[in-house]
């Protein structure tokens, strides 16, 4: 069904945006004041992102714990939102397209209010 060439094609646009968003969630850290490379350690990244959220670091246990982890991650995506002067419809756009709406986020004039 794949050859290998398809299947190098798929690897390849994959790498590139996995590099694309970490480049942006990078940009989103550091717009909200904490340190970029964060973005790219595992659990730390979730501890800063409910931070940047304007909730409390203990949040993070939450999204250890099934089907509360998935309301949490709502939450904190509409808080984000919040935070950087967007309105709901552009944190629903974080949960359902964050591919699209993250980058917005990063690359555009948002400003981060604590």
């Amino acid at each position: 069904m794949y050859d290998d060439s398809m299947s190098t094609t798929l690897w390849v646009i994959y790498i590139i945006v996995l590099i694309f968003m970490i480049i942006t969630m990078w940009k989103i850290f550091v717009k909200a004041g904490k340190p970029g490379w964060g973005c790219i350690i595992p659990i730390y990244n979730i501890y800063l992102l409910v931070t940047i959220a304007g909730k409390p670091g203990w949040w993070l246990l939450l999204f250890f714990v099934p089907v509360v982890n998935l309301i949490i991650s709502i939450i904190v995506s509409l808080e984000i939102a919040k935070k950087f002067g967007k309105s709901t419809g552009f944190g629903i756009g974080l949960i359902l397209l964050g591919i699209i709406f993250y980058p917005i986020l990063a690359f555009g004039n948002a400003k981060y209010k604590k």
